[in-house]
């Protein structure tokens, strides 16, 4: 699950620079991309890359795309492993089993 995330986050970092604000074709970054780029920047303690993709998008959005990446790893972890989505969750975060 997190080799897809790095190879994501890979293409983002390899593809074409962003345009200057107000140059035509310009698109704005999706929640979702900032989400993605901005836990894998995280997770590689890129601090650089942590700024950047924070600033693609407001705060609130970011926060609302980092818990939704959350959820979804954690149940697709969860059903590789044929568990549920508390216990991975509680063994990812290092507590004891509930």
């Amino acid at each position: 699950m997190f080799g897809r995330i790095r190879t994501y986050a890979a293409r983002l970092r390899t593809s074409a620079p962003a345009q200057p604000a107000g140059a035509r074709g310009t698109r704005a970054h999706n929640l979702f991309e900032a989400a993605a780029a901005y836990v894998v920047a995280r997770a590689e303690d890129d601090q650089d890359r942590i700024e950047e993709a924070a600033a693609w998008v407001s705060p609130e959005a970011l926060s609302f795309g980092v818990s939704e990446l959350a959820c979804r790893a954690v149940v697709a972890l969860a059903r590789e492993r044929d568990e549920s989505p508390a216990a991975v969750a509680r063994i990812l975060l290092g507590l004891p089993k509930g």
